[in-house]
């Protein structure tokens, strides 16, 4: 079979490697399609090396079909649609024994830590599975976990109909959240500095300003009725959006941070004092976060069409990571069953 491996040296290469058969508690996938994301690109730009072990079968946003099952497989048969939840954690550190295993301390996420998606079968553990409606095509179902990214972020923020909503960043997670905190009831203003994003999410039907032109805080302000914010997601991982983000909350908000920063960041706290605001992180999503997720997906709530750039053959994988460097697409999915 083939797989997709980050080699180093910004390097992904696809070589031909040998199937192994899945092991007892395991099933092999057929994995159908992989999502590329914004953490699949920081790893292939050395940011995660010291979390990897080379060759690195990478991805982690995926569908696909039960191709075989390990012994002791229970309640999977072959041909079932499926995604996949890709944590695994040790069940004993502190943060699994206070009930938050999808933040365990010696968590492994797959396709990272350990091999991931992006080659044509692939062996996982059974407790990782997410079962698929059948209607839910699997170009569709590759965008899951991103989706379920956002449910968990949005859960997170405990957003309550009504509430007023905004968004910084309006990259694939940014638009998943605002689709999320909109099913949630809430009223949602995206901003968003990139002009061909702005104008994708304007066509979805969601209010967009521009940072490099807007007063972000006059015109929330304005939207509030003086107010501020019940809810502010910063997801651009920019230092200037995350400066700004507290002085767009209401008193008493919620600033809910869902970018990766890689590096500290400069904060004002007078704002979090003088409002009494709530500062919350948000990371990954649990079991449920996915099966809303997948509810979401085959209910027709997120616009997958819209999101979906295009598609590439494994062996041309390097051009999906090329078109999201260059900020040329939104969501490349790449087909792990076609090698051209």
């Amino acid at each position: 079979m083939h797989a997709a491996r980050y080699v180093g040296n910004h390097t992904i290469a696809v070589a031909e490697v040998p199937v192994a058969p899945p092991p007892p508690g395991q099933v092999q996938l057929d994995v159908a399609y992989t999502g590329i994301c914004g953490t699949d690109l920081h790893l292939l730009h050395g940011a995660m090396d010291a979390r990897v072990t080379l060759p690195a079968v990478i991805g982690h946003e995926m569908s696909g079909r039960i191709a075989a099952v390990g012994e002791g497989v229970t309640g999977w048969a072959v041909g079932d649609p499926v995604t996949v939840m890709p944590l695994a954690w040790c069940g004993t550190c502190p943060a699994c024994a206070a009930g938050h295993q999808h933040i365990c301390q010696n968590l492994d996420f797959i396709g990272i830590d350990s091999p991931g998606s992006l080659q044509n079968r692939w062996n996982v553990p059974q407790e990782v599975l997410v079962r698929l409606p059948a209607s839910l095509p699997l170009d569709r179902a590759a965008l899951v976990e991103p989706v379920a990214v956002s449910v968990h972020d949005v859960r997170r923020a405990d957003l309550r109909p009504g509430e007023k909503a905004v968004v910084v960043g309006g990259g694939p997670i940014g638009v998943l959240i605002a689709v999320a905190a909109r099913h949630a009831g809430a009223e949602v203003v995206v901003a968003e500095v990139d002009p061909e994003r702005r104008a994708m999410v304007a066509g979805l039907g969601f209010d967009v300003l521009d940072p490099g032109a807007d007063d972000l805080v006059a015109r929330v302000t304005e939207w509030t009725a003086g107010a501020g914010a019940d809810v502010v997601f910063e997801v651009s991982g920019a230092a200037a959006a995350v400066l700004g983000a507290t002085s767009l909350a209401r008193v008493r908000g919620r600033l809910v941070v869902v970018a990766i920063h890689p590096q500290p960041r400069p904060v004002d706290l007078k704002q979090v004092f003088w409002r009494e605001l709530t500062v919350l992180g948000a990371r990954v999503y649990e079991r449920r976060d996915f099966e809303t997720a997948v509810t979401m997906l085959a209910d027709g709530v997120v616009p997958a069409d819209r999101l979906i750039t295009g598609t590439v053959p494994l062996s041309r994988v390097a051009d999906a990571f090329d078109q999201l460097s260059a900020g040329r697409a939104m969501k490349v999915l790449v087909d792990c069953q076609e090698v051209a």
